[in-house]
């Protein structure tokens, strides 16, 4: 059965931590799997979709295509007739039987389920408007790095709870054990729905999930603090009003004052110095949003990997310790 990755929770805990362990081994050792390159496989082409803007995603799918032995194919916004002029389901149709793996970053959730309804290669979500599943490997990367586990942390996410990065928080958060808290103004909190999901795979996990509008109340002894911009791609002309409204959620050294000592930053990118974060935490020695920027491409270059496995379409990675 073709595996595909659209939501945070298609892995489960084990599988997640899988996909982690062969992101250690990748960035210790960049070029030891390289599944596209197989004469095996036939095709070493993959197709990464843009309908959105970006520069990790893009440089990190494209170099780690590469370094896997394969030829990434980048499809710019307007540059193919994906759902305009042709149906998703037509144009998978048509990929999947020239390429190996489907990399896409859109808008709708729905036309990425419809992708992997009709794919025999597995589909991936480099963003949607509900979810950032890929950017969440990397976070969970980057704090088991600095942490050395994930179980049992307690990871504060300040700012607008009902975007794709509050999402996949909660839902990649839980699915590791961790307990996921978010902090948002009213009107700015998760969908219900997600929440419902973050709490049913807690009680898998040992992780918890909690909503609030209190800052504060997120942070206290944190062991991990996160968070966005304020403004995300078509909300330009929200900018004013956002700014204002999340004013009390920034990330500065009174809200990491509320954190544990020793506890890291994150922060996706791109980041806006004196809004969502100010300049001296996300500068400062408990920043590691850098290494979090890294290992987008470790992390999917695992993600990459265990796919094609699970899939059939390779061999099982061996991973080293």
């Amino acid at each position: 059965m073709t595996r595909h990755f659209l939501v945070d929770t298609d892995l489960t805990q084990a599988e997640q931590a899988e996909v982690l362990d062969l992101a250690d081994a990748l960035k210790k050792d960049r070029y030891t799997h390289q599944p596209y390159a197989g004469e095996s496989t036939g095709r070493k082409t993959v197709a990464v979709i843009f309908d959105k803007t970006s520069t990790r995603t893009r440089v990190s799918f494209a170099a780690g295509i590469s370094d896997l032995g394969g030829v990434p194919l980048i499809i710019g916004a307007g540059e193919s007739q994906l759902g305009h002029k042709e149906s998703v389901a037509d144009t998978t149709k048509v990929l999947e039987r020239m390429v190996s793996t489907i990399v896409w970053r859109t808008y709708a959730q729905s036309g990425l389920e419809e992708m992997a309804a009709n794919s025999s290669v597995p589909v991936i979500n480099a963003l949607s408007d509900d979810y950032h599943p890929c950017q969440l490997l990397a976070d969970l990367m980057t704090i088991r790095e600095h942490k050395g586990r994930l179980a049992g942390l307690t990871l504060a996410y300040l700012g607008d709870c009902a975007n794709n990065m509050a999402n996949s928080y909660l839902l990649a958060g839980v699915t590791a054990g961790m307990h996921v808290r978010v902090a948002g103004p009213l009107g700015y909190l998760p969908d219900p729905r997600i929440v419902d999901a973050a709490a049913a795979r807690a009680d898998e996990t040992g992780g918890s999930v909690t909503i609030t509008t209190d800052a504060v109340e997120a942070l206290a002894g944190a062991d991990v603090v996160a968070t966005d911009t304020w403004v995300s791609m078509g909300q330009e002309a929200e900018k004013a009003a956002r700014q204002e409204l999340f004013r009390s959620y920034a990330v500065d050294a009174d809200a990491m004052a509320a954190a544990a000592e020793d506890a890291v930053v994150l922060h996706c990118l791109p980041a806006y110095r004196g809004y969502e974060i100010s300049a001296d935490v996300l500068d400062g020695p408990q920043s590691v949003v850098w290494d979090e920027a890294e290992n987008r491409l470790h992390a999917q270059k695992a993600l990459m990997v265990w796919l094609m496995a699970q899939s059939g379409i390779t061999e099982a990675p061996e991973v080293r310790s």
